[in-house]
Protein backbone atom coordinates (compact mmCIF):
# COMPACT_ATOMS: atom_id res chain seq x y z
CA UNK A 1 0.00 0.00 0.00
CA UNK A 2 1.06 3.56 -1.12
CA UNK A 3 0.88 6.55 0.86
CA UNK A 4 0.65 10.28 -0.11
CA UNK A 5 2.81 12.00 2.54
CA UNK A 6 2.42 15.19 4.27
CA UNK A 7 4.69 17.12 1.81
CA UNK A 8 2.80 15.14 -1.68
CA UNK A 9 5.58 12.55 -1.95
CA UNK A 10 4.55 8.70 -1.98
CA UNK A 11 6.79 6.68 0.74
CA UNK A 12 6.53 3.03 0.41
CA UNK A 13 9.01 1.65 3.21
CA UNK A 14 8.05 -0.63 5.78
CA UNK A 15 10.13 -1.76 8.80
CA UNK A 16 11.23 -4.27 7.13
CA UNK A 17 12.82 -2.65 4.27
CA UNK A 18 14.30 -0.31 7.13
CA UNK A 19 15.78 -3.17 8.68
CA UNK A 20 17.01 -4.80 5.39
CA UNK A 21 18.71 -1.27 4.39
CA UNK A 22 20.39 -0.98 8.20
CA UNK A 23 21.59 -4.49 8.35
CA UNK A 24 22.93 -4.11 4.46
CA UNK A 25 24.39 -0.33 5.52
CA UNK A 26 25.66 -2.07 9.20
CA UNK A 27 27.11 -5.29 8.51
CA UNK A 28 30.22 -4.64 5.69
CA UNK A 29 34.04 -4.97 5.62
CA UNK A 30 34.09 -4.24 9.11
CA UNK A 31 32.58 -7.94 10.20
CA UNK A 32 36.02 -8.96 8.83
CA UNK A 33 38.32 -7.11 10.98
CA UNK A 34 36.54 -8.42 14.29
CA UNK A 35 38.44 -11.33 14.77
CA UNK A 36 41.62 -9.17 14.31
CA UNK A 37 40.43 -6.76 16.30
CA UNK A 38 39.05 -9.43 19.53
CA UNK A 39 42.68 -10.76 19.11
CA UNK A 40 44.54 -7.28 19.92
CA UNK A 41 42.12 -6.77 23.04
CA UNK A 42 42.18 -10.30 24.39
CA UNK A 43 38.95 -12.34 26.02
CA UNK A 44 38.06 -9.77 28.56
CA UNK A 45 37.82 -5.99 26.85
CA UNK A 46 37.60 -7.64 23.18
CA UNK A 47 33.96 -8.86 23.67
CA UNK A 48 33.34 -5.95 26.42
CA UNK A 49 33.71 -3.22 23.57
CA UNK A 50 32.07 -5.36 21.27
CA UNK A 51 28.87 -5.03 23.17
CA UNK A 52 29.32 -1.48 24.81
CA UNK A 53 29.66 -0.17 20.93
CA UNK A 54 26.19 -2.50 20.19
CA UNK A 55 24.55 -0.48 23.21
CA UNK A 56 25.76 3.12 22.42
CA UNK A 57 24.44 3.05 18.81
CA UNK A 58 21.37 1.59 19.71
CA UNK A 59 20.47 4.20 22.09
CA UNK A 60 22.19 7.32 19.76
CA UNK A 61 20.23 5.96 16.80
CA UNK A 62 16.87 6.26 18.97
CA UNK A 63 17.25 9.58 20.08
CA UNK A 64 18.08 10.39 16.47
CA UNK A 65 15.11 8.54 15.13
CA UNK A 66 13.16 11.51 16.92
CA UNK A 67 15.19 13.97 14.74
CA UNK A 68 13.77 12.91 11.30
CA UNK A 69 10.80 15.63 12.09
CA UNK A 70 11.30 19.14 14.20
CA UNK A 71 10.35 20.41 16.27
CA UNK A 72 7.71 17.62 17.07
CA UNK A 73 9.16 13.96 16.21
CA UNK A 74 5.51 13.16 15.35
CA UNK A 75 3.46 16.11 13.53
CA UNK A 76 7.23 18.51 13.13
CA UNK A 77 8.77 19.34 10.00
CA UNK A 78 10.23 16.64 7.70
CA UNK A 79 14.12 16.50 8.05
CA UNK A 80 14.56 14.47 4.83
CA UNK A 81 18.68 14.32 5.63
CA UNK A 82 21.37 14.11 8.19
CA UNK A 83 22.13 17.29 7.52
CA UNK A 84 18.60 18.73 7.02
CA UNK A 85 18.30 17.75 10.82
CA UNK A 86 21.50 19.28 12.12
CA UNK A 87 20.57 22.84 10.28
CA UNK A 88 17.09 22.46 11.92
CA UNK A 89 18.35 21.65 15.33
CA UNK A 90 21.91 23.22 15.14
CA UNK A 91 21.89 25.91 13.02
CA UNK A 92 23.66 26.51 10.03
CA UNK A 93 26.93 26.72 11.46
CA UNK A 94 27.08 23.00 12.41
CA UNK A 95 25.49 21.97 8.81
CA UNK A 96 29.31 22.91 7.37
CA UNK A 97 30.77 20.67 10.03
CA UNK A 98 28.45 17.42 9.81
CA UNK A 99 28.16 17.90 5.91
CA UNK A 100 31.82 17.70 5.75
CA UNK A 101 32.11 14.45 8.15
CA UNK A 102 29.20 12.99 6.80
CA UNK A 103 30.77 12.70 2.96
CA UNK A 104 34.14 12.22 3.88
CA UNK A 105 32.80 8.81 5.70
CA UNK A 106 30.49 7.78 3.22
CA UNK A 107 32.93 8.24 0.64
CA UNK A 108 35.77 6.89 3.17
CA UNK A 109 33.79 3.84 3.24
CA UNK A 110 32.38 3.31 -0.65
CA UNK A 111 37.15 3.29 -0.75
CA UNK A 112 37.07 0.29 1.84
CA UNK A 113 34.19 -1.46 0.32
CA UNK A 114 36.24 -1.15 -3.20
CA UNK A 115 39.40 -2.80 -1.11
CA UNK A 116 37.66 -5.37 0.46
CA UNK A 117 35.44 -6.48 -2.59
CA UNK A 118 39.18 -6.73 -4.47
CA UNK A 119 40.51 -8.31 -1.12
CA UNK A 120 37.62 -11.05 -1.66
CA UNK A 121 38.32 -11.39 -5.63
CA UNK A 122 41.30 -12.00 -5.53
CA UNK A 123 40.98 -14.68 -2.31
CA UNK A 124 38.93 -16.45 -4.56
CA UNK A 125 41.77 -17.22 -7.79
CA UNK A 126 44.39 -18.03 -4.45
CA UNK A 127 42.16 -20.37 -3.12
CA UNK A 128 41.47 -21.97 -6.52
CA UNK A 129 44.74 -21.66 -7.36
CA UNK A 130 46.11 -23.67 -3.59
CA UNK A 131 43.09 -26.54 -4.38
CA UNK A 132 44.66 -26.96 -7.81
CA UNK A 133 48.35 -26.63 -7.44
CA UNK A 134 48.47 -26.91 -3.24
CA UNK A 135 49.29 -24.59 -0.91
CA UNK A 136 53.06 -24.65 -0.83
CA UNK A 137 52.59 -22.78 -4.61
CA UNK A 138 53.17 -19.73 -5.37
CA UNK A 139 49.87 -17.71 -5.87
CA UNK A 140 49.97 -14.07 -6.11
CA UNK A 141 47.41 -11.85 -7.24
CA UNK A 142 47.27 -8.17 -8.50
CA UNK A 143 44.87 -6.09 -7.57
CA UNK A 144 43.93 -4.05 -10.25
CA UNK A 145 42.29 -6.26 -12.18
CA UNK A 146 39.98 -6.90 -9.48
CA UNK A 147 39.73 -2.84 -8.33
CA UNK A 148 38.77 -2.40 -12.07
CA UNK A 149 35.66 -4.81 -12.24
CA UNK A 150 34.02 -3.73 -9.33
CA UNK A 151 34.75 -0.37 -10.17
CA UNK A 152 32.87 -0.77 -13.95
CA UNK A 153 29.87 -2.42 -11.64
CA UNK A 154 29.57 0.59 -9.76
CA UNK A 155 29.69 2.81 -12.08
CA UNK A 156 26.15 0.88 -13.74
CA UNK A 157 24.52 0.38 -10.60
CA UNK A 158 25.51 4.18 -10.05
CA UNK A 159 22.64 5.41 -12.47
CA UNK A 160 19.62 4.34 -9.79
CA UNK A 161 18.00 7.31 -9.14
CA UNK A 162 17.85 7.31 -5.28
CA UNK A 163 17.66 5.28 -1.44
CA UNK A 164 14.13 4.37 -2.18
CA UNK A 165 15.04 2.46 -5.13
CA UNK A 166 18.06 0.34 -4.13
CA UNK A 167 15.71 -0.98 -2.06
CA UNK A 168 16.08 -4.30 -3.44
CA UNK A 169 19.86 -4.40 -3.14
CA UNK A 170 20.27 -3.80 -0.02
CA UNK A 171 17.58 -7.23 0.62
CA UNK A 172 19.60 -9.00 -1.28
CA UNK A 173 23.02 -7.50 0.24
CA UNK A 174 21.40 -7.85 3.85
CA UNK A 175 20.86 -12.24 2.61
CA UNK A 176 24.73 -12.15 1.97
CA UNK A 177 26.01 -10.27 4.67
CA UNK A 178 24.11 -13.63 6.35
CA UNK A 179 25.75 -16.35 4.19
CA UNK A 180 28.93 -14.90 4.67
CA UNK A 181 28.83 -14.34 8.25
CA UNK A 182 27.49 -18.05 9.03
CA UNK A 183 30.11 -19.07 6.78
CA UNK A 184 33.34 -16.93 8.63
CA UNK A 185 31.46 -18.57 12.32
CA UNK A 186 31.45 -22.24 11.03
CA UNK A 187 34.90 -21.94 9.22
CA UNK A 188 36.60 -20.32 12.59
CA UNK A 189 34.52 -23.13 14.47
CA UNK A 190 35.44 -25.83 12.68
CA UNK A 191 39.09 -24.87 12.46
CA UNK A 192 39.04 -25.17 16.79
CA UNK A 193 37.07 -28.34 16.62
CA UNK A 194 39.61 -29.87 14.45
CA UNK A 195 42.41 -28.53 16.94
CA UNK A 196 41.19 -27.68 19.96
CA UNK A 197 42.93 -25.53 22.07
CA UNK A 198 42.21 -22.49 24.36
CA UNK A 199 43.97 -19.69 22.30
CA UNK A 200 44.68 -16.06 23.12
CA UNK A 201 44.67 -14.87 26.99
CA UNK A 202 42.17 -12.46 29.19
CA UNK A 203 43.81 -9.18 28.19
CA UNK A 204 46.25 -10.45 24.92
CA UNK A 205 48.89 -8.26 26.98
CA UNK A 206 51.54 -10.88 25.75
CA UNK A 207 54.31 -9.80 23.03
CA UNK A 208 54.69 -11.34 19.50
CA UNK A 209 57.87 -11.87 17.79
CA UNK A 210 58.71 -8.93 16.30
CA UNK A 211 55.97 -6.70 17.25
CA UNK A 212 57.65 -3.39 19.15
CA UNK A 213 55.10 -2.25 22.80
CA UNK A 214 54.30 0.67 20.26
CA UNK A 215 53.34 -0.96 17.85
CA UNK A 216 51.60 -3.21 20.47
CA UNK A 217 49.89 -0.48 21.84
CA UNK A 218 48.56 1.19 18.45
CA UNK A 219 47.07 -1.91 17.06
CA UNK A 220 45.19 -2.21 20.66
CA UNK A 221 44.00 1.61 19.48
CA UNK A 222 42.95 0.71 16.23
CA UNK A 223 41.13 -2.46 17.06
CA UNK A 224 38.68 -0.10 18.87
CA UNK A 225 38.19 1.82 15.42
CA UNK A 226 37.94 -1.17 13.63
CA UNK A 227 34.41 -2.18 16.13
CA UNK A 228 33.39 0.95 16.13
CA UNK A 229 33.75 1.16 12.59
CA UNK A 230 31.55 -2.08 12.16
CA UNK A 231 28.33 -0.60 14.03
CA UNK A 232 28.47 2.46 12.49
CA UNK A 233 25.37 3.93 10.59
CA UNK A 234 23.86 6.43 12.30
CA UNK A 235 24.93 8.97 9.28
CA UNK A 236 22.27 7.07 6.97
CA UNK A 237 19.95 6.87 9.51
CA UNK A 238 17.41 9.78 8.98
CA UNK A 239 18.20 8.63 4.94
CA UNK A 240 16.66 5.53 5.49
CA UNK A 241 13.87 6.90 7.49
CA UNK A 242 13.13 9.34 4.99
CA UNK A 243 11.87 5.86 2.80
CA UNK A 244 9.08 4.78 5.25
CA UNK A 245 5.58 5.45 4.87
CA UNK A 246 3.95 8.05 6.99
CA UNK A 247 1.70 5.78 9.55
CA UNK A 248 2.40 4.09 12.01
CA UNK A 249 5.03 7.48 12.88
CA UNK A 250 8.11 7.32 11.01
CA UNK A 251 10.23 7.58 14.57
CA UNK A 252 8.72 4.59 15.98
CA UNK A 253 8.95 2.17 12.93
CA UNK A 254 12.62 3.23 12.64
CA UNK A 255 12.86 2.27 16.58
CA UNK A 256 11.93 -0.81 15.53
CA UNK A 257 14.08 -1.45 12.52
CA UNK A 258 17.16 0.20 14.78
CA UNK A 259 15.95 -2.51 17.43
CA UNK A 260 16.03 -5.53 14.76
CA UNK A 261 19.49 -4.29 13.13
CA UNK A 262 21.81 -3.80 15.59
CA UNK A 263 20.13 -7.04 17.50
CA UNK A 264 20.75 -9.28 14.46
CA UNK A 265 24.35 -7.81 13.96
CA UNK A 266 25.81 -7.56 17.90
CA UNK A 267 24.71 -11.57 17.50
CA UNK A 268 27.03 -12.27 14.10
CA UNK A 269 29.48 -9.80 15.66
CA UNK A 270 29.97 -11.43 19.45
CA UNK A 271 30.10 -14.64 17.51
CA UNK A 272 32.42 -14.34 14.59
CA UNK A 273 34.64 -12.06 16.60
CA UNK A 274 35.19 -14.72 19.48
CA UNK A 275 34.98 -17.75 17.03
CA UNK A 276 37.58 -16.74 15.01
CA UNK A 277 39.77 -15.56 18.40
CA UNK A 278 39.67 -19.01 19.60
CA UNK A 279 40.60 -20.64 16.26
CA UNK A 280 43.68 -18.01 15.41
CA UNK A 281 44.14 -16.77 19.03
CA UNK A 282 47.00 -14.53 18.20
CA UNK A 283 47.27 -14.82 14.60
CA UNK A 284 43.85 -13.94 13.83
CA UNK A 285 44.03 -12.29 10.12
CA UNK A 286 42.66 -8.81 9.77
CA UNK A 287 40.70 -10.16 7.31
CA UNK A 288 39.10 -13.15 8.61
CA UNK A 289 38.41 -15.19 4.95
CA UNK A 290 42.03 -14.92 4.26
CA UNK A 291 42.77 -17.02 6.41
CA UNK A 292 40.87 -19.92 4.64
CA UNK A 293 41.57 -21.95 1.64
CA UNK A 294 40.11 -25.06 2.06
CA UNK A 295 37.32 -26.21 1.43
CA UNK A 296 37.45 -23.80 -1.31
CA UNK A 297 34.22 -24.16 -2.43
CA UNK A 298 32.81 -23.03 0.47
CA UNK A 299 35.30 -20.33 1.01
CA UNK A 300 34.55 -19.35 -2.72
CA UNK A 301 30.73 -19.05 -1.46
CA UNK A 302 31.89 -16.88 1.58
CA UNK A 303 33.75 -14.49 -0.70
CA UNK A 304 31.22 -14.55 -3.43
CA UNK A 305 28.09 -13.35 -0.94
CA UNK A 306 30.93 -10.83 0.33
CA UNK A 307 31.29 -9.05 -2.82
CA UNK A 308 27.96 -9.21 -3.95
CA UNK A 309 26.87 -7.79 -0.75
CA UNK A 310 29.39 -4.77 -0.70
CA UNK A 311 28.33 -4.33 -4.60
CA UNK A 312 25.10 -3.70 -3.13
CA UNK A 313 26.34 -1.77 0.09
CA UNK A 314 28.67 0.52 -1.70
CA UNK A 315 25.16 2.41 -3.93
CA UNK A 316 23.61 2.45 -0.18
CA UNK A 317 26.11 4.92 1.20
CA UNK A 318 27.00 6.28 -2.79
CA UNK A 319 23.29 7.55 -3.35
CA UNK A 320 23.40 10.25 -0.06
CA UNK A 321 26.83 11.44 -2.05
CA UNK A 322 24.91 11.80 -5.38
CA UNK A 323 21.63 13.47 -3.82
CA UNK A 324 24.22 16.17 -2.28
CA UNK A 325 26.47 16.78 -4.87
CA UNK A 326 23.01 17.11 -7.45
CA UNK A 327 21.22 19.52 -5.36
CA UNK A 328 24.39 21.43 -4.66
CA UNK A 329 24.91 21.96 -8.50
CA UNK A 330 21.58 22.15 -9.62
CA UNK A 331 20.69 25.15 -7.05
CA UNK A 332 24.37 26.79 -7.99
CA UNK A 333 23.45 26.81 -11.98
CA UNK A 334 19.85 27.17 -11.87
CA UNK A 335 19.91 27.88 -15.32
CA UNK A 336 21.86 25.21 -17.14
CA UNK A 337 20.81 22.47 -18.58
CA UNK A 338 23.22 20.21 -18.26
CA UNK A 339 22.49 19.68 -14.06
CA UNK A 340 18.69 20.77 -14.42
CA UNK A 341 16.75 19.44 -17.53
CA UNK A 342 15.23 15.94 -17.09
CA UNK A 343 15.80 13.71 -19.72
CA UNK A 344 13.42 10.36 -20.36
CA UNK A 345 14.62 6.85 -21.96
CA UNK A 346 12.72 3.85 -22.53
CA UNK A 347 13.70 0.95 -24.56
CA UNK A 348 12.64 0.80 -27.80
CA UNK A 349 9.83 -1.14 -28.77
CA UNK A 350 8.78 -1.54 -24.83
CA UNK A 351 6.68 -1.08 -22.56
CA UNK A 352 8.95 -1.10 -19.47
CA UNK A 353 9.59 1.22 -17.31
CA UNK A 354 10.85 4.69 -18.27
CA UNK A 355 14.77 6.04 -17.51
CA UNK A 356 15.03 9.21 -16.63
CA UNK A 357 17.94 11.09 -15.35
CA UNK A 358 20.23 14.69 -16.31
CA UNK A 359 23.34 14.66 -18.22
CA UNK A 360 24.86 15.60 -14.66
CA UNK A 361 23.83 12.53 -13.35
CA UNK A 362 24.76 10.58 -16.21
CA UNK A 363 28.35 11.36 -16.54
CA UNK A 364 29.18 12.90 -12.72
CA UNK A 365 28.31 9.72 -11.17
CA UNK A 366 30.47 7.54 -13.14
CA UNK A 367 33.35 10.25 -12.97
CA UNK A 368 33.15 9.93 -8.98
CA UNK A 369 33.24 5.62 -9.09
CA UNK A 370 36.11 6.29 -11.17
CA UNK A 371 37.99 8.97 -9.04
CA UNK A 372 37.03 6.37 -6.15
CA UNK A 373 38.38 3.00 -7.40
CA UNK A 374 41.73 5.15 -7.94
CA UNK A 375 41.74 6.25 -4.39
CA UNK A 376 41.27 2.22 -3.74
CA UNK A 377 44.35 1.45 -5.91
CA UNK A 378 46.31 4.11 -3.96
CA UNK A 379 45.89 2.79 -0.41
CA UNK A 380 45.19 -1.28 -1.16
CA UNK A 381 45.36 -2.14 2.66
CA UNK A 382 42.27 -2.95 4.47
CA UNK A 383 42.81 -3.51 8.53
CA UNK A 384 44.36 0.05 8.55
CA UNK A 385 41.62 2.04 6.59
CA UNK A 386 38.80 0.35 8.45
CA UNK A 387 40.12 1.92 11.82
CA UNK A 388 41.14 4.69 10.48
CA UNK A 389 37.39 4.93 9.10
CA UNK A 390 35.70 4.05 12.48
CA UNK A 391 38.17 6.27 13.94
CA UNK A 392 36.86 9.47 12.02
CA UNK A 393 33.07 8.52 11.99
CA UNK A 394 32.21 6.95 15.50
CA UNK A 395 31.75 10.15 17.89
CA UNK A 396 31.04 12.84 15.47
CA UNK A 397 28.37 11.23 13.31
CA UNK A 398 27.36 8.43 15.72
CA UNK A 399 27.28 10.02 19.46
CA UNK A 400 27.80 13.84 19.34
CA UNK A 401 25.16 15.02 17.02
CA UNK A 402 22.71 12.80 17.59
CA UNK A 403 22.97 13.63 21.36
CA UNK A 404 23.42 17.09 20.69
CA UNK A 405 20.59 17.36 18.23
CA UNK A 406 17.99 15.61 20.98
CA UNK A 407 19.04 17.71 23.59
CA UNK A 408 18.21 20.90 21.82
CA UNK A 409 14.78 19.17 20.61
CA UNK A 410 13.35 17.29 23.64
CA UNK A 411 14.74 20.90 25.51
CA UNK A 412 17.10 18.51 28.14
CA UNK A 413 17.84 21.14 31.20
CA UNK A 414 21.46 21.73 31.05
CA UNK A 415 23.01 20.47 34.07
CA UNK A 416 20.32 17.98 35.09
CA UNK A 417 21.12 14.22 35.87
CA UNK A 418 20.14 13.47 32.08
CA UNK A 419 22.41 15.96 30.56
CA UNK A 420 24.93 15.33 32.58
CA UNK A 421 24.95 11.23 31.22
CA UNK A 422 24.61 12.11 28.12
CA UNK A 423 27.84 14.60 28.21
CA UNK A 424 29.58 11.66 30.12
CA UNK A 425 28.78 9.02 27.39
CA UNK A 426 29.66 11.64 24.33
CA UNK A 427 33.42 12.35 26.48
CA UNK A 428 33.91 8.43 26.40
CA UNK A 429 33.20 7.99 23.25
CA UNK A 430 35.25 11.24 22.15
CA UNK A 431 38.73 9.44 24.14
CA UNK A 432 38.00 6.05 22.22
CA UNK A 433 37.88 8.29 18.79
CA UNK A 434 41.25 9.55 19.85
CA UNK A 435 43.25 7.34 20.39
CA UNK A 436 41.75 4.34 18.15
CA UNK A 437 42.54 7.47 15.06
CA UNK A 438 46.20 7.07 16.36
CA UNK A 439 46.18 3.43 16.10
CA UNK A 440 45.43 3.76 12.57
CA UNK A 441 47.07 6.69 11.58
CA UNK A 442 50.39 4.36 12.98
CA UNK A 443 49.00 1.62 11.38
CA UNK A 444 48.72 3.74 7.67
CA UNK A 445 51.83 5.49 7.91
CA UNK A 446 53.47 1.70 8.54
CA UNK A 447 51.79 0.60 5.53
CA UNK A 448 52.68 3.03 3.36
CA UNK A 449 56.64 2.09 3.65
CA UNK A 450 55.57 -0.91 2.06
CA UNK A 451 52.86 -1.56 0.44
CA UNK A 452 52.74 -1.62 -3.66
CA UNK A 453 50.65 0.17 -5.59
CA UNK A 454 47.24 -2.00 -6.93
CA UNK A 455 48.90 -4.46 -5.03
CA UNK A 456 46.22 -6.18 -2.61
CA UNK A 457 47.52 -7.24 1.07
CA UNK A 458 45.94 -10.58 1.79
Amino acid sequence: MELQGDDGRIRTGTVWTATAHAITATIGSGVLALPWSVAQLGWIIGPFVLIFFSFVTYYTATLLCDCYRSPDPVNGRRNYTYIGAVRACLGAREVVVCSTLQCAILWGTMVGYTITAATSMATVKRSHCFHDKGHDAKCDASGILFLVIFGVIEIILSQFPNMEKVTLLSVIAAAMSFVYSFISSYLCIEKFVSHPKLRGGLFNLEMSKGVTASTKAFHYFQALGNIAFAYTYCMLLLEIQDTLKSLPPENKTMKRATMFSVSITTIFYVTLGCMGYLAFGNDAPGNILTGFYEPFWLVDTANLSVIIHLIAAYQVFAQPIYSIQEKWLALKWPNKGFFNNVYTWRLPCTKGPKFQFTLAKLFLRPAFVIFTTFVAMMFPFFNAIVGLLGAMSFFPLTVYFPLTMYIVQAKIKRGSFKWKAMQSLSMVCLVVTLISGVGSIADIVNHLKHAGLFKIEL
